[in-house]
């Protein structure tokens, strides 16, 4: 999936909208979970994952067209891991439902008349 193909998608979920209201929605968020990272900040969605900083230590690579030997500079690099519910998703593996909370169910009744005592 391409940014196009997420703004597409946006733009068909929201009546009345355009394809360019659509574009600057995807565009706030991507823009804002980039600052971010840029400020050090975790930035976790529910179900999907999680997005973070690693840092990278300083080390000796080498030029892949000479050999050489190149000191490689010490960085930070955007981590992202996958949440529970998007890993099973992927793998085709249903949310089991005893995990999660739901509406308490009422029993039913059954037939016949258990009240009266004779």
């Amino acid at each position: 999936m391409t940014k196009s193909d997420l703004i597409a998608k946006v733009a068909e979920h929201i009546p009345g909208s355009r394809k360019r209201d659509a574009e600057v929605i995807v565009n706030t968020i991507f823009d804002r979970m980039v600052e971010a990272l840029a400020q050090g900040d975790r930035i976790e969605i529910r179900g999907f994952g999680s997005f973070h900083l690693r840092q990278r230590d300083s080390r000796i690579g080498r030029d892949p067209k000479t050999g050489a030997k190149v000191e490689v500079a010490s960085k930070k690099v955007p981590f992202f891991k996958a949440g529970k519910e998007l890993r099973q998703r992927v793998d085709g593996i249903e949310e089991d439902p005893s995990s999660t909370p739901s509406a308490p169910s009422t029993p039913e009744t059954p037939s016949g008349d258990f009240g009266s005592s004779e």
